[in-house]
C-alpha cells in the first residue's frame, strides 16, 4: 500500500469505513470502502500510483447532517467534480454545488464541510503530490516546467470548465483493469493537469480588479443586502447605489471577492433556503419556488436540479427520509 493509500485508508477508518472487494461497477485495480450502515450507505473508491497521484470516486450519503474536516497534506494539489452534492463549506462559507469543478490546495487549513443528510454525494477527484510535479514533471519538462500551485488556486469553484468535467466523468465511468487501467488513469491525470495549466493561462489574461478596504466594506454591505432580500428582485442598479460603485466596477469587484457573479450569488442564497424549506416544511414545490423568489416553478426545479443533482421532489423525499 502506497503512502497516499495508507493515509487515505487511515482517514476512512477514523470515520468507520470498511474495505470491500471491488465490483464490476468500478476498476479492480483500486480499493473500495463502504460507509457503516449505522451512519449511512454507499462507497468510496481509491487508486494511487507510486505516491505520485491518487484518484477517488465517491458515491454515498449519511443518515444525519455530518461535518468533515479532511485536510490535504502540505504540497498536494487536487481537482474534484461534483455530480451530486448538498452542503456547505464552513470557513469561509460557500455553498457546494453539483455540476461544478473545485480545486484543493494542501497545507492550508482543513476544509470544514457540512454534508446534508440523505442526499447523495457523487464525485470524482484527482490529487497529485509534490513528488509528481517537483520530480516527475521537472524531469519530463526540465526547460518548460511551471509550478502548478497558481494554476490550481485560480480554479477555486467553477461550473465553467466543461473540458475538465468531461475528463473526470470519463474517469468515473471507466471499468477497465490491469495495465490498460493504469495507462488510462495515468493519461487522464496528465490530461487534467494540461487543462488546468491552459485554464490558468486564459484566466491570467483577464485583468484583475484592485479592491481597497473601503470597496471591501461596501461589497460586504451589498452581500448583506442580498442575504436579507434574495427572494426579491434585486437589480445591479440597486446594488450600485448601496455600494456606491459603478455597475462595471461592482460586477468585477463582486466576482473577485466572492468568486461568483452577483446573479450566481443570489441563486445560491435562494437554493440554499429552498433546501431548508424542502427538508423542514410541507410547502408545495410551487410554494417553495415562490418563497425563494422564483415565479416559475419549472425554472426553479431546473435550477435546483442543476445545483444539487436531483429535482426538488426527489430532494424532499431523500431529505425527509428517516
Amino acid at each position: 500500500m502506497s503512502d497516499i493509500e495508507s493515509r487515505y485508508h487511515t482517514n476512512l477508518l477514523e470515520y468507520g469505513f470498511k474495505e470491500l472487494s471491488t465490483t464490476n461497477e468500478l476498476s479492480g485495480i483500486g480499493r473500495l470502502y463502504s460507509v457503516p450502515k449505522e451512519y449511512g450507505e454507499g462507497t468510496y473508491w481509491i487508486y494511487s500510483e507510486k505516491d505520485l497521484y491518487d484518484i477517488k470516486i465517491h458515491d454515498f450519503c449519511f443518515h444525519k447532517d455530518s461535518f468533515f474536516d479532511f485536510g490535504i497534506p502540505q504540497g498536494c494539489l487536487g481537482i474534484c467534480y461534483y455530480e451530486s452534492i448538498s452542503g456547505e463549506e464552513i470557513s469561509p462559507y460557500r455553498r457546494l454545488t453539483a455540476g461544478c469543478v473545485k480545486s484543493f490546495i494542501g497545507g492550508m487549513e482543513p476544509c470544514k464541510t457540512l454534508i446534508h443528510k440523505n442526499i447523495p454525494v457523487r464525485s470524482v477527484d484527482i490529487e497529485i503530490t509534490p513528488a509528481y510535479y517537483e520530480r516527475y514533471l521537472v524531469e519530463k519538462f526540465p526547460n518548460e516546467y511551471i509550478d502548478p500551485h497558481e494554476a490550481f488556486s485560480n480554479i477555486a469553484l467553477t461550473d465553467r470548465f466543461p473540458e475538465m468535467i468531461q475528463v473526470l466523468r470519463q474517469i468515473a465511468n471507466y471499468k477497465g483493469n490491469g495495465i490498460a487501467a493504469k495507462l488510462f488513469y495515468e493519461g487522464k491525470v496528465i490530461e487534467a493537469i494540461s487543462l488546468i495549466m491552459e485554464y490558468n493561462r486564459q484566466q491570467s489574461s483577464t485583468p484583475s480588479v484592485k479592491i481597497s478596504n473601503a470597496d471591501l466594506r461596501a461589497l460586504e454591505n451589498g452581500a448583506a443586502y442580498i442575504n436579507d432580500h434574495f427572494n426579491c428582485d434585486i437589480s445591479v442598479d440597486q446594488l450600485s447605489h448601496i455600494t456606491c460603485m459603478g455597475r462595471t466596477k461592482l460586477k468585477l469587484a463582486f466576482k473577485e471577492v466572492y468568486g461568483v457573479s452577483i446573479t450566481e450569488y443570489i441563486q445560491q442564497r435562494r437554493l440554499s433556503h429552498a433546501e431548508t424549506l424542502l427538508s423542514l416544511t410541507d410547502f408545495t414545490i410551487e410554494q417553495v419556488a415562490a418563497a425563494v423568489g422564483y415565479n416559475n416553478a419549472g425554472r426553479f426545479a431546473s435550477m435546483f436540479k442543476k445545483s444539487t443533482g436531483v429535482y426538488p421532489a426527489e430532494y424532499r423525499k431523500m431529505a425527509q427520509r428517516k
